[in-house]
């Protein structure tokens, strides 16, 4: 089972989500401790699941797919949400997870350290940990399902055909953001941070932008909203602007589906880096 790999990292994903699970929670995030009776019986598991590592211009990340949506719940409740027993919106299909203590990193550490004859760990516990990149990690996790609600008749192609799709948008659409956190951190604005991963999801698993199926999923037309993900990325102080937004936003796609086709021959993660450098140009 790929949880038992991530367990051996993260051991929080022994509990069971429920109110009142601070202390146990902070204890197996927190300081790596196993819980008694671990048990990993909360999850279903599948053979469709998997931990795989995916090269970025911003380095290696790695990605947890879980197959039945009650896993990847739970798994988001026990590595997002500090085991406490959140709902989790049906229309959140994945999420960036950074920082995450890996105590089997921190444990394999101290394992060579003592070896090596050394017997101060306290002393190197402080210096191990003083530099984040030792020992925290980011993870992505990506649920099954069409993406952003958009149904296999909607999308114009079969159903298992257009899941299959949905998973890898989903891989790229995360990535994406990830990479932008670590090469662009001071370039953050909802919207355009939306249309650019869904620009970047769409073209890596179709190997080019369909700009009808990037408007299906923010539910924008030149017309104005139709209907989507667009409204949870503007202020509420905005909704009456939703409409211009919404028709602003179908321009900026047809922007970069003319961009797309113009750099073909760029594999996907160079075109994310034109339109990054290019942002003033498109986002205006």
């Amino acid at each position: 089972m790929v949880l038992e790999i991530l367990a051996k990292r993260y051991p929080q994903l022994y509990l069971t989500p429920g109110e009142d699970m601070e202390v146990a929670y902070r204890a197996a995030a927190l300081a790596g401790k196993t819980p008694e009776h671990a048990s990993l019986a909360l999850f279903r598991g599948s053979d469709r699941d998997s931990l795989t590592t995916e090269q970025t211009p911003a380095g290696p990340v790695d990605v947890l797919y879980l197959y039945h949506r009650e896993d990847f719940e739970n798994a988001l409740r026990l590595l997002a949400y500090r085991c406490r027993p959140e709902v989790i919106p049906p229309e959140i299909g994945a999420i960036n997870l950074g920082g995450l203590a890996n105590w089997e990193k921190i444990n394999t550490h101290q394992r060579e350290y003592l070896a090596a004859g050394h017997t101060d760990w306290a002393e190197e516990w402080k210096r191990f940990t003083a530099d984040r990149e030792n020992y925290r990690d980011t993870l992505i996790v990506l649920s099954s399902g069409p993406y952003s609600g958009i149904s296999a008749e909607q999308a114009g192609v079969p159903q298992d055909t257009w899941l299959e799709l949905s998973r890898q948008i989903r891989l790229y659409h995360e990535l994406t953001h990830s990479v932008c956190q670590r090469l662009y951190p001071g370039q953050k604005e909802a919207i355009w941070d939306e249309v650019v991963a869904d620009a970047i999801g769409i073209r890596g698993a179709l190997g080019a932008y369909d700009v009808r199926l990037a408007a299906l999923f923010l539910g924008v037309s030149e017309k104005g909203y139709t209907g989507g993900r667009l409204e949870h990325y503007i202020p509420k102080e905005e909704a009456d602007s939703l409409p211009r937004i919404a028709a602003d936003v179908y321009g900026l796609m047809r922007q970069i589906e003319k961009a797309s086709r113009e750099k073909q021959e760029m594999d996907v993660w160079d075109f994310l880096m034109y339109l990054q450098e290019n942002y003033r140009k498109y986002s205006t």
